[in-house]
């Protein structure tokens, strides 16, 4: 298995940018594999604050539901992928009703499949307010799986609070 390495933290803690410089010391040839969508002028707008923020070399991939395939497809040696992020990767298959068990067995069969580093990004969720909606304690609870299975088969795990990096695991 090539190095898998998770980064949680909260909205706007500094985990997209730990894991692109992270990215950019291992290797010159980058994917970014974007999982969100621009569904409204405030998301295109961050959507284009993020590749604005991503210095030269980097090859984007629009990836909202077929993760585990763009991970099959550009995982490899001389490249590194950085997933961004698997908080909106778990709401695109929640809203489209698909099975999360299957797609989360999936996801975590490319990753330990894959022949190149990959990085993923990733919300902590749990540490706020219990969610009014049972849909918004359903999302928590979904999330707080994932992260907990990607986080089983990282070789390191990094919590990012307020840009500095905390190591979980390594």
């Amino acid at each position: 298995m090539a190095e898998l390495v998770l980064v949680l933290g909260g909205a706007r803690s500094g985990k997209s940018r730990f894991a692109q410089s992270y990215a950019e010391r291992l290797k010159d040839q980058r994917f970014f594999l974007a999982t969100a969508e621009p569904f409204d002028d405030e998301m295109a707008d961050r959507i284009a604050q993020h590749q604005a923020d991503r210095s030269a070399g980097w090859t984007t991939v629009d990836s909202p539901l077929l993760l585990a395939g763009a991970i099959e497809a550009h995982a490899a040696p001389q490249s590194v992928c950085v997933v961004d992020c698997l908080t909106l990767w778990l709401s695109n298959i929640m809203l489209k009703e698909l099975d999360i068990a299957a797609e989360t067995k999936k996801l975590c069969a490319s990753l330990v499949a894959a022949s190149g580093p990959v990085v993923l990004v990733s919300n902590e969720v749990g540490l706020g307010l219990v969610p009014e909606t049972q849909l918004g304690r359903a999302f928590r609870d979904a999330q707080g799986r994932l992260n907990q299975e990607i986080a089983a088969i990282s070789d390191r795990v990094e919590f990012v609070a307020a840009g500095l990096p905390i190591t979980l695991k390594c």
